[in-house]
């Protein structure tokens, strides 16, 4: 799966503040995401990303 920085990607399940598109602010082995709805940031491994990502927007 090819994610850019600056991508904008849709997950399968919802943050709680009801959005479920995340910027990506690094890659790599791991992610930095930030939410497009309240702005958490939170580090995801590239294998659990990959297979929780809905699309790429």
């Amino acid at each position: 799966m090819d994610i850019n920085v600056g991508d904008v990607v849709r997950l399968k399940k919802q943050h709680p503040c009801g959005s479920k598109d995340w910027e990506v602010l690094r890659s790599g082995a791991d992610f930095r995401l930030k939410c497009k709805g309240c702005g958490h940031q939170i580090m995801i491994a590239r294998k659990l990303l990959e297979k929780s990502v809905k699309e790429i927007l």
